[in-house]
């Protein structure tokens, strides 16, 4: 693998996890379905900027040159800059901000510092604080189980507006990392079907060549260069926000 990733759960409310990854050569890496928004970090030699990217419903390859490094700011499921709603984000139609100076760039009117892998919980409570991120807590019921007490229409419309994407396709994303990240782990394919909640290895398969894009055996031999994948829990059954 041509990419160096670290990561770290947060303390944060509103921030599921902090990252970092670094290339020393270019690479051809596949950028895997991903359910949540987040703040990116990139330097490339002396140029620095910040950009607000939303959900992936598919896998995209990308081509990425030498010397790069990256800080991530993953946001928790239904946390989102509500000038920037998430579903216009989905897919790749990312905001950069603008540039401020060097060390820093502009962000609802003022200059704020780039933030730092020790400062990121910090940074993201600043935001909070000051109403540039906002929490749906409708949406974390729902990712958790909870009760809730919106209909099942108002719960969907929620949950579409504050992460952009369904609560069914915030549920296919999830299950294919989890498939992918126990194939990594040395999971027979098999297990991995019944574990992840698949109907059957053709369904797994189609979902991880669309998801992740991979098949599982191709998944198991990490073959590819693979954007950031990290250990999750087992999927929910579908209840509140609706399966579709």
């Amino acid at each position: 693998m041509i990419f160096v990733f670290d990561h770290r759960l947060s303390d944060s409310p509103c921030v599921e996890r902090v990252w970092t990854a670094r290339n020393e050569r270019p690479v051809e890496f596949l950028s895997v379905a991903a359910s949540n928004c987040e703040l990116v970090v990139s330097r490339y030699r002396d140029h620095v900027f910040l950009t607000v990217r939303g959900p992936e419903t598919r896998m995209t390859t990308f081509d990425c040159p030498a010397g790069g490094d990256w800080l991530g700011i993953r946001f928790k499921p239904g946390t989102f800059l509500p000038q920037f709603p998430p579903g216009t984000l989905r897919d790749h139609n990312d905001v950069t901000l603008p540039e401020a100076s060097a060390r820093s760039f502009w962000l609802d009117g003022s200059v704020w510092e780039y933030p730092t892998f020790e400062n990121a919980d910090t940074f993201a409570a600043r935001l909070l604080s000051k109403g540039i991120i906002t929490r749906d807590r409708t949406v974390e019921a729902v990712v958790r189980g909870e009760p809730h007490k919106l209909s099942l229409r108002s719960a969907q419309r929620r949950f579409l507006h504050a992460t952009g994407v369904t609560y069914a396709m915030f549920r296919q994303i999830e299950r294919a990392r989890y498939a992918a990240n126990l194939l990594r782990e040395g999971a027979a394919i098999a297990d991995v079907v019944h574990l992840a909640g698949y109907f059957d290895q053709p369904h797994l398969t189609r979902s991880l060549k669309h998801l992740i894009g991979q098949t599982p055996t191709e998944v198991a031999r990490m073959t590819r260069q693979l954007s950031l994948l990290y250990k999750t829990a087992p999927p929910r059954h579908a209840e509140s926000a609706g399966e579709g």
